[in-house]
């Protein structure tokens, strides 16, 4: 789950990670109302959606105007930045060109800032341990640090079995070319941000930029938090701050019905039983030439309404040209797949071509089921043939 910047610095500051003061507004009244109370004077207006690149980017309906991160001096200025932004659909590397519109925004006190540089933890599943990164080039997407300048990226890997240790934290701080009392400020920032990280069962925690102000201390700029959705349960105040407007809404109706759905960008649904056996069925349409629209896990212990429920998401994207059933029963049987296929077929009459894989438990069952459902549906003996058969149908269709 991803919240705001401006949720995960309430978060953050509760472990004594050093963040400036802001408001979040979801009006423009509430905005100039936050700039007074900063003081007036230099604070920063911040478009808030679950995106990066916010400052880059550009407003639809304003492409040569200003991004969604503004330094305003005044609060006039806040005023009619604030105008600008809520309510505007804002276009960065991350949204793609459909953008996000813009519901909330976080007046930030201004800061003096002397150096940028980059903080960012999350899990190494090579190591099994937590791996923190930083790097001098804050500002700057850590992808784009690793192509370029690989040497600039520090990494200190942290054992579950002794959590942090100072030495740890100095060794970031010297690595990031700290001084004096910064190296105990930036300590300090550290490893409240790892008892954060580990407390609140964050998948990710990202500081871009980490800034070194001209007094010395080092604090927040930015915060990207993440959490293990299925750690969730234990922390009922940080599911409160999910913003679903901030999602996609194919990927909570899926999440309403137990399956696992993944939007992409290709034209083959896929509906698949054992996220193993999607990746693999995703891969193998590559291979024969065609693109996954999407990553859709049913379960192991699916229904005849939830497999019918997943056709109907499948088919809600308009750029699905045909679609790939690849199931291998072992816990799910056959012979309930093939009654949701059937009855979802018939329930959205539906148009693109239909292949379907089954093997395991009650296959003939299920496969009979589809014989005699009267439907095109085409029938394939191995992943392989299915893969080179929907890729097939697909270009013939079109």
């Amino acid at each position: 789950m991803n919240i705001h910047e401006y949720q995960g610095k309430q978060l953050l500051s509760k472990y004594g990670v050093a963040v400036p003061k802001g408001h979040v507004a979801y009006t423009v009244d509430e905005a100039v109302k936050a700039a007074e109370e900063l003081g007036g004077g230099i604070c920063v207006v911040k478009s808030q959606i679950h995106a990066g690149g916010r400052g880059a980017g550009r407003f639809k309906d304003n492409p040569d105007g200003k991004g969604g991160v503004r330094v305003s001096k005044s609060v006039d200025e806040v005023r009619a930045n604030a105008e600008e932004m809520l309510g505007h659909v804002l276009v960065t590397k991350q949204t793609g060109e459909a953008g996000k519109e813009v519901k909330r925004l976080y007046i930030e006190d201004g800061c003096d800032i002397a150096r940028e540089l980059y903080l960012g933890m999350l899990l190494d599943r090579e190591t099994s341990q937590l791996v923190i990164m930083a790097s001098t080039e804050g500002g700057m997407e850590i992808e784009e640090v690793a192509e370029a300048t690989p040497e600039k990226i520090i990494k200190v890997h942290v054992d579950p079995a002794t959590g942090i240790m100072p030495f740890h934290a100095r060794k970031l701080a010297f690595g990031l070319g700290l001084e004096g009392a910064q190296v105990k400020s930036g300590s300090k920032f550290i490893m409240a941000l790892y008892k954060a990280f580990n407390d609140l069962d964050c998948s990710m925690v990202e500081v871009n930029p980490l800034v070194v102000t001209g007094a010395g201390d080092v604090i927040a700029l930015d915060a990207k938090v993440n959490f293990d959705d299925n750690a969730l349960y234990r922390h009922p105040d940080v599911a409160e701050m999910r913003d679903e407007d901030e999602e996609d809404p194919a990927e909570l109706e899926a999440a309403k019905h137990e399956l696992n759905y993944i939007k992409l960008d290709g034209t083959i649904g896929c509906m698949v039983n054992g996220a193993g056996l999607a990746m693999a069925t995703m891969d193998i349409i590559q291979l024969y030439g065609g693109s996954p629209a999407n990553f859709l896990d049913v379960g192991g212990g699916a229904t005849k309404e939830r497999v019918t429920e997943a056709f109907k998401i499948i088919l809600a994207d308009a750029n699905v040209e045909g679609i790939l059933v690849n199931i291998f029963g072992g816990i799910m049987r056959c012979d309930v797949i093939a009654d949701g296929v059937v009855a979802a077929a018939k329930e959205v009459n539906l148009s693109v071509p239909l292949v379907v894989r089954l093997e395991g438990t009650n296959v003939e069952k299920g496969k009979q089921i589809m014989a005699d459902s009267g439907l095109p549906i085409i029938s394939a003996d191995n992943l392989s043939d299915a893969a080179d058969k929907i890729v097939k149908a697909v270009k013939e269709a079109s």
